[in-house]
């Protein structure tokens, strides 16, 4: 596996804040992924959107799934909805040294994520997301 500097590339050491800015952007597309519902071509499976309302991000600790956090019985479809801004806060508020850790707290996250893989095959495009990232801020850049 390629380290991350490596994959960004020694022109992003040269300019300040682009590799910060790749590695920012890359974060924000994996919770993208993550994040997709099957509707929309994903692995997310949403149908009142409790599970894909209970993610979240922290710098510190992976957030932990809590086995009383659950829809009540009577929760219609799409009776939650999921807002990107508290993940995107943490991810741009960020160091460049700092972890990056995104959970589910809904009880039954992990098997969602056993039967969907909704986590680990976003996770297995980190690269893609990188190589994606390079490009733009390159643009962006005019590097």
């Amino acid at each position: 596996m390629t380290s991350f500097e490596a994959q960004v590339g020694t022109w992003a050491a040269k300019v300040p804040g682009a590799i910060d800015a790749v590695r920012k952007g890359a974060a924000q597309d994996v919770v993208g992924e993550m994040q997709t519902p099957r509707g929309a071509g994903g692995h997310m499976r949403v149908r009142t959107g409790f599970l894909w309302n209970s993610l979240m991000a922290s710098t510190s600790r992976m957030p932990s799934i809590n086995p009383e956090y659950r829809p009540p019985s009577d929760a219609s479809p799409g009776s939650y909805s999921y807002s990107a801004a508290d993940i995107e806060l943490v991810i741009l508020g960020s160091d460049i040294t700092d972890p990056l850790y995104f959970g589910y707290t809904a009880a039954y996250a992990g098997i969602r994520e056993y039967r969907d893989g909704f986590i680990r095959l976003a996770a297995q495009n980190w690269q893609q997301h990188v190589a994606e990232n390079v490009r733009r801020v390159r643009s962006a850049l005019k590097v």
